[in-house]
């Protein structure tokens, strides 16, 4: 298979353009020479990812999973739990090489709108480094044949979140936004580690390969698996952003827009959902953690939705929209609806790119503004992106036939059809579509429509250049086209994604012993239901922002504890500062510091040095300088030395 034996290049061009953009950039900082390596790199890990999907698709389903070892990282070595021995190897099957497309891909239209959207920064070098730097460490994550190399790439997306969220440094609140990011996702790193340890005093091995083929004879339910699979939740949950661990997501729109647009669509919030379906057959071991899985992402893509509704800044309304929208893929993941959670990856990545990008459009023609409310009628300045910007709406509203309603309607369908799901988690999930619907509508109309709110004088909205309207055509179109590749069962056309994906997910939903269910007729009907109720979403916010502006006001008003409570985002953050941060800080200052810095070990420290200059205060005191001194101690010293050889 010579593209297979070359798929490692893949991994390998984002580490060249780091390096050479990160050696050279600085002193030679040409935008457009910066530009073309740092995005050309991605094109051609993407251009060699599809060479692999076709020369996959051409074999036989059995044949198509394959492994390259590149070299011997750990050595083998003995412990308490086992023997443990880490190369550097890539897999290949039909999760990776997805997920690799679409890191690549949507990750190549970013770097491309870059160009002209970071054009004058004086970061603009560095800019492109991190950038690479970051597909690189999403490659290493979703290609990884072991945990301990997943683990590397799972680290280096969160190094470089830091690295892209700060990027502004000399802002304090980037800088804050970037800590925040990097200290939330360690809490969820530890739970990924201890998981991690725990997989390798059970299985004696962190191969995936060796963990997942001892799983399949394993007894579903053992406490062991449950803690195993809890853990690595915990880490998805950090990564991911959800409840508990959501908070540093809406505050990562400190970065540049690109940034926002690289975390939420194709690399980092992915990470979790990804980890979790490739780990599917630990997690059919663990029925009791899926059904976690499944209230955490239900909860949460409820609860997201409801603070976006009143949110007035354009990438926190788009920022809790991710965190709603993975709530979406984990509720798949806990109904073991596993290809529907990665298809939703997938049109997510269209559709959220564009959004956030088209939000970038906005941004920058009205010259870094980002209160909707200071904005609208722009349509007729921004045409190009606000057609496109309407498509990731219409899309993530899931309306048919754009592709958010293909995925959407897919998750929902398992969640109520599923051994695993129920009218209750369907319900939820129906709650979070019409929720989803109001706010983006409400979004798009108050950017682009109704009066215009800005400042004439300092405000000249204009459209964007075409490095940057051309990246949002493609994935407009995407959007638009995405989601046929998964169309509904009852549609009677076949599910591209969840054939190509089955093989993989295939063991886990035999160990969970799921039975299929071809109710054509319930499917249509709740797809039905869910449509009308996205549509009434949207209609509502149409009568509530065109036609009857004084509505909100007045049931802002009306509810104005319920309002503040949702503008405030339930105060969630304010909760950790309280019971969290603030006595974790007074804990440092008081006890760590003054207590055992200060006093014990400083006091440790400067008690040692009196000690030492006491004693050689008094030693000194030996050397007098009279002779007469010196040779009456030698001759004591002689009369002892007889005396002890007389005596003793």
């Amino acid at each position: 298979m010579p593209m297979i034996s070359n798929a490692p290049l893949i991994v390998l061009f984002p580490l060249a353009g780091f390096l050479l953009i990160g050696l050279l950039g600085w002193k030679y900082r040409n935008e457009l020479v910066i530009g073309i390596v740092g995005s050309g790199v991605i094109f051609l890990s993407f251009a060699t990812a599809v060479g692999v999907l076709f020369e996959m698709a051409s074999l036989p389903e059995e044949a198509r999973r394959s492994t390259v070892q590149l070299f011997p990282w750990i050595g083998t070595f003995t412990g308490t739990s086992g023997s443990l021995g880490v190369s550097v190897g890539y897999q290949f099957d039909q999760l990776s090489i997805l997920m690799t497309l679409i890191v690549t891909g949507v990750g190549f239209l970013i770097h491309v709108y870059s160009i002209g959207y970071m054009h004058g920064d004086k970061g603009y070098w560095r800019f492109f480094t991190y950038l690479n730097l970051f597909i690189f460490a999403m490659l290493n994550l979703v290609l990884a044949d072991n945990f301990v190399l997943m683990f590397f790439g799972w680290e280096g997306v969160g190094l470089c979140s830091y690295l892209l969220i700060g990027f502004w440094y000399e802002k304090t609140f980037t800088g804050d936004a970037a800590k925040k990011a990097f200290i939330v996702n360690r809490i969820g790193d530890f739970g990924f580690l201890l998981g991690m340890f725990l997989i390798m005093r059970t299985f004696d091995s962190l191969s995936f390969t060796s963990v997942m083929s001892s799983a399949s004879v394993m007894p579903t339910g053992t406490p062991v698996m449950f803690w195993i699979a809890l853990l690595l939740f915990v880490g998805a949950t950090g990564k991911s952003a959800q409840i508990p661990l959501f908070v540093w997501l809406p505050d990562a729109m400190a970065g540049p827009t690109p940034v926002s647009a690289l975390i939420h669509a194709a690399t980092m919030v992915t990470a979790g959902v990804y980890m979790v379906a490739r780990c599917a057959p630990l997690y059919a071991l663990a029925p009791d953690v899926l059904m976690i899985v499944a209230i955490v992402g239900a909860a949460t893509a409820v609860f997201a939705a409801t603070i976006g509704l009143v949110q007035n800044d354009i990438k926190k309304v788009l920022a809790y929209s991710t965190i709603s929208q993975l709530g979406y893929m984990f509720l798949a993941m806990g109904v073991a609806a596993f290809s529907a959670g990665i298809f939703h990856v997938m049109t997510h990545a269209f559709f959220k790119a564009l959004l956030f990008l088209g939000s970038g459009a906005v941004i920058h023609g009205m010259h870094d503004e980002q209160d909707i409310q200071k904005m609208g009628g722009l349509k007729k300045y921004l045409p190009v992106t606000y057609a496109t910007f309407v498509v990731g709406a219409i899309a993530i509203a899931g309306i048919p036939p754009f592709a958010g309603f293909f995925s959407k309607d897919e998750i929902l369908w398992n969640a109520f059809s599923s051994e695993l799901g129920s009218p209750v988690l369907w319900t939820v999930g129906a709650l979070g579509a019409v929720l989803t619907a109001f706010y983006m509508s409400r979004l798009v109309i108050l950017t682009f429509h109704g009066k215009e709110r800005f400042d004439h004088h300092h405000v000249h909205p204009h459209e964007a250049p075409k490095t940057m309207t051309v990246p949002l055509v493609v994935l407009a179109g995407l959007s638009f086209v995405g989601g046929w590749l998964g169309v509904p069962a009852s549609w009677g056309l076949g599910n591209v994604v969840e054939d190509w994906l089955n093989p993989v997910f295939e063991p886990a939903r035999h160990k969970l012993m799921l039975a299929e269910h071809e109710s054509h007729a319930a499917e249509f009907t709740l797809m039905t239901i869910s449509v009308v109720l996205a549509a009434s979403g949207i209609y509502a916010a149409w009568r509530w922002y065109v036609q009857h502006t004084d509505v909100p006001d007045r049931i802002a008003g009306k509810f104005a504890r319920t309002y503040r409570i949702l503008l405030n985002k339930y105060y969630v953050d304010e909760a950790y500062d309280a019971v969290v941060v603030r006595p974790t800080q007074t804990a440092s200052d008081k006890f760590l510091w003054k207590g055992v810095d200060v006093i014990i070990i400083d006091g440790a420290v400067n008690g040692t040095a009196k000690v030492i200059a006491i004693a050689a205060q008094t030693v000194r005191r030996v050397q007098t300088g009279v002779a007469q001194s010196y040779a009456m101690v030698i001759v004591a010293g002689i009369v002892a030395v007889i005396a002890a050889l007389l005596f003793i």
